[in-house]
């Protein structure tokens, strides 16, 4: 059996590659985008920590 999480691997690597390199803009638009889903969704487990220590 081939090693199916190195190509998967080598498979994403590329098409990221290829995603950049034919539209940069909307790539880096993904990216952004990604990005504030990230801290959105950090920001909101610090509120509901904060208001969990705050009802103790």
């Amino acid at each position: 059996m081939p090693p199916i999480k190195k190509i998967v691997t080598w498979l994403l690597v590329i098409f990221l590659l290829y995603a950049i390199f034919t539209s940069p803009t909307d790539a880096a638009n993904m990216v952004g985008s990604a990005w504030d889903v990230v801290t959105n969704g950090v920001g909101n487990i610090g509120r509901f920590f904060d208001s969990l220590i705050a009802r103790s």
